[in-house]
């Protein structure tokens, strides 16, 4: 079982309009959804559209709280949350033509009791893996995702900011930055594929197993103790690229859960993160032959050196 950590969750609202945002002016929309996100929402909606057995955990409060467990319950996704006081955020994605923004909001406050009791709940799930991602609220700091690391046996990957990363003690599996965050995390210029690998491989020697970093049109590069990888992206229509590095984090999971090959685990997170960039939101999109999607993706190795 991999069991999700989401210490920030959110509700997603995207909303897509036929014009630019234009000051002075009632923008229309054309449609709006909301999703239960965050990252490691995200993670597990993803595994188990890849059939993986998941749990999603983590902290909510409010009633968009309870708007985001109800939804994940509708989604079929086993989740367990500690409730808290304050209200769980709401996450606004605008699509315009040819434009995408973001507004984010912090997030409530989280007590320590509130980690302490997410603990207990772990323990009690005893999952092979846990991954741990997204923002970090209020009263959580590194040293929070450090005592999730270490409160059991499991295997535990990380997908937060570069500067959280940095900062961490514990030792990981696997940690899974994009290419601002692995820039940020290691203080260098990321300006292609062999300087993202570098970087990565500077990144795993500071207590991470394995790096997985997304690139954006670059695809993602691999670095584990036996090589280096690197998988380009499919060419397809960018729809919206929410939850896309979260998609990719997920295939890349589910394939190493089966047993795969580095390479095959890098492009079967190739071709999930693809199908969610082709659909809006992040409701997981039908991941059916996704196995197959990879059988297109030429990964490259390179040696250590290079």
């Amino acid at each position: 079982m991999i069991a999700s950590v989401t210490l920030n969750p959110a509700v997603d609202y995207t909303v897509e309009l036929s014009e630019s945002l234009a000051a002075g002016t009632v923008a229309r929309a054309t449609d709006h959804q909301y999703d239960a996100g965050g990252k490691g929402i995200n993670v597990s909606k993803y595994l188990v559209g890849l059939d993986v057995e998941t749990v999603a955990t983590g902290v909510a409060g409010g009633f968009l709280g309870q708007y985001l467990l109800e939804q994940l319950s509708a989604q079929g996704i086993a989740a367990d949350f500690v409730e808290i006081d304050g209200e769980t955020r709401l996450n606004t994605t605008v699509l315009e033509p040819t434009e995408e923004y973001k507004i984010n909001q912090n997030g409530p406050h989280v007590p320590a009791i509130a980690v302490e009791d997410l603990v207990d709940r772990l323990r009690e799930y005893d999952p092979d893996r846990v991954v741990v991602a997204g923002s970090l609220p209020p009263g959580c700091n590194p040293e929070t995702i450090d005592l999730l690391a270490e409160a059991g046996p499991w295997e535990t990957v990380v997908d937060v900011d570069g500067a959280t990363l940095s900062a961490l003690d514990a030792e990981y599996a696997l940690c899974k930055p994009n290419v601002d965050e692995l820039a940020a995390a290691t203080d260098r210029r990321i300006d292609g594929v062999e300087s993202a690998l570098e970087a990565a491989r500077e990144l795993r020697a500071d207590g991470f197993d394995s790096v997985v970093a997304s690139l954006g049109g670059e695809g993602a590069v691999m670095v584990t103790p036996e090589q280096s990888l690197h998988a380009p992206a499919r060419e397809i229509e960018v729809v919206d690229t929410v939850g896309a590095g979260d998609a990719l984090l997920a295939g890349v999971l589910a394939s190493r859960s089966h047993g795969d090959s580095d390479a095959d685990a890098l492009s079967h997170g190739i071709a999930v993160a693809s199908r969610v960039v082709s659909v809006s939101g992040t409701r997981a999109p039908s991941l059916a032959g996704v196995r197959d999607d990879r059988e297109s993706i030429a990964v490259s190795a390179y040696c250590s050196s290079h």
